[in-house]
């Protein structure tokens, strides 16, 4: 049997503009193949209806994927009203109906109860766990089962536009394991009507925009482009653009080698951060390690090996 060749040791984050219709796992296995990455996984799944900002991390960066998951997301997304889906999206199958449209002033006044930490029944068709099988394929079978509600933060949500009496645009920036499927749905409901959503753009996650994502075709376009036939990497943004919201410590190339080795090192001079908690080291412009500082130590926790 021959051997399955690894790939190339590439790394680093692309923002994927993900088009409708493709799951996030084909999405991620493309731009695998486009720069043959040895590793690659990414920060958020997309339903296959939705489009936008899908962060793929590849090689060293698949270490960061936590850390840019626990970012804040924006969706915009279009509300139809009338009709309640199985799948709370227009892929599924209808369940209820009503001739009910809330008017503008009613969908403004209703937003505020669902900004803040607030109490969500995840869709039944979704990836959670339920003894050991998805929920989707339990909900596909017709079988009986409950998700428990969970608490999930709404930062921000707002009516960005009514095009017509039967649609609304919303947008919300949500944190980590948010259902925007399941936002819409309760806001029917609250609105004494039937939604589901219609459309679904993912304009943010964390520090990946989408004024940064890129096209499948735009990535084919550049595979081609470049001195060796691959201008890819003019794309690819560096590992640590993951890693925003921690700070930063400059270390010197000899403490660099002794936290690649596993060992902690000394936060040491008149310019030394007074700091407690989750860091990165850098030195000379590269990603060393991510750690824990404590005592004016920095404890390294996870090593990159990335080309000096």
């Amino acid at each position: 049997m021959a051997r399955r060749r690894k790939g190339s040791p590439v790394s680093g984050w692309l923002v994927l503009d993900k088009p409708q219709g493709m799951t996030s796992t084909k999405a991620v296995s493309k731009v695998r193949h486009l720069f043959d990455a040895a590793k690659a996984g990414h920060a958020g799944t997309l339903d296959p209806l939705a489009t936008g900002v899908l962060p793929i991390a590849l090689g060293e960066a698949t270490k960061t994927v936590p850390f840019a998951m626990e970012g804040l997301k924006t969706y915009r997304f279009t509300v139809r009203f009338g009709t309640e889906t199985d799948t709370d999206d227009a892929e599924g199958a209808v369940v209820a109906q009503s001739e009910a449209r809330p008017s503008t002033e009613a969908i403004e006044g209703v937003l505020p109860r669902f900004v803040g930490e607030i109490s969500q029944v995840p869709p039944r068709f979704s990836a959670l766990k339920v003894d050991g099988a998805r929920a989707y394929d339990l909900a596909r079978d017709k079988e009986e089962f409950e998700l428990a509600p969970r608490i999930v933060s709404i930062e921000r949500l707002a009516l960005v536009s009514r095009p017509d009496p039967d649609r609304c645009v919303l947008e919300a920036e949500c944190g980590k394991g948010t259902y925007v499927r399941a936002l819409a749905r309760d806001l029917g409901r609250a609105l004494g009507t039937c939604v589901h959503v219609e459309a679904l753009r993912r304009t943010r996650v964390g520090a990946f925009g989408e004024e940064d994502a890129v096209t499948l075709d735009a990535l084919e376009s550049l595979k081609e482009s470049g001195p060796k036939g691959d201008g890819l990497h003019i794309v690819l943004k560096p590992v640590e653009a993951a890693l925003g919201d921690l700070p930063a410590l400059s270390v010197s190339q000899p403490d660099a080698a002794r936290l690649r080795q596993g060992q902690p090192v000394l936060l040491r001079g008149r310019d030394a951060p007074i700091l407690t908690g989750s860091a990165y080291a850098m030195s000379r412009g590269m990603l060393v390690a991510l750690g824990e500082v404590e005592g004016g130590e920095f404890k390294p926790k996870r090593i990159f090996n990335l080309p000096g």
